[in-house]
């Protein structure tokens, strides 16, 4: 596996979630890669679930009077929310390499067993519970989620170590699906803060899936450009649920 550098370029979140799916897209291509990317929102942003209903689990009135995105991914899941204390990382994985990981629960298994690990050089009670979550003290701090290819599994994840849970508890509605943990409790009570450094964090996590050598982050932005044009920057995407 490669991992795909980082520079400290801003970039909006629609690119953002454009240069995964162009990471998938150009994989899919090449007939097998693997690539690890470890990034944040440089602003606070709602990311949909690919099928997600945005006023079944958004304050949209909220968000856009306080001028939060609302962005929509390629992956399925929850609605989560980004932005500066929220490391999202996006592991691309073959099916070539790791056949197994064509059935979902050995993918989460798989994906969670290293982040969970990674995570645990810093905070070692951290649990992994439900299908993919990570928990501290029975609280949620990290959530995830996947999309499968012909070829390759593309695996988003999201680690919060210093976000402003007041503003995530304020956008986001109760959530429709829960795991059984969750113990309808609100958002206040549900998600947390860990305490760790994300660069280190960042580190470990390229120790756990062998992510050694780097490519660059440009090879990815002809595509990604095509791909927030036609998708992710229209509301008939971001809005279509």
């Amino acid at each position: 596996m490669k991992w795909v550098d980082t520079d400290q370029a801003a970039r909006s979140p629609s690119m953002q979630l454009a240069i995964d799916e162009a990471m998938l897209f150009q994989a899919e291509e090449a007939g097998s890669a693997e690539r690890l990317r470890i990034w944040e929102f440089d602003q606070p942003t709602i990311v949909l679930g690919r099928s997600s209903k945005v006023d079944d689990e958004v304050d949209r009135q909220r968000c856009e009077a306080n001028g939060i995105s609302i962005q929509r991914r390629s992956s399925g899941g929850a609605t989560v929310m980004g932005g500066p204390g929220c490391m999202m990382y996006s592991v691309l994985l073959s099916f070539q390499q790791h056949p197994g990981l064509q059935k979902i629960d050995q993918a989460h298994l798989y994906v969670m067993n290293r982040v969970l690990a990674a995570v645990q050089n810093q905070v070692p009670d951290a649990v992994h519970q439900g299908i993919c979550d990570l928990t501290w003290q029975n609280r949620k701090f990290s959530g995830n989620s996947l999309r499968i290819a012909r070829q390759h599994l593309l695996y988003h994840g999201t680690v919060l170590y210093d976000f402003d849970l007041d503003l995530l508890a304020s956008c986001l509605d109760f959530a429709p699906r829960q795991p059984d943990y969750r113990q309808s409790r609100s958002h206040d009570s549900f998600v947390t803060n860990v305490e760790l450094d994300p660069t280190v964090l960042a580190s470990d996590l390229r120790e756990q899936f062998l992510a050694i050598d780097a490519v660059s982050i440009d090879d990815y932005f002809d595509r990604a450009s095509k791909l927030q044009s036609e998708r992710y920057d229209l509301d008939s995407w971001r809005f279509r649920h």
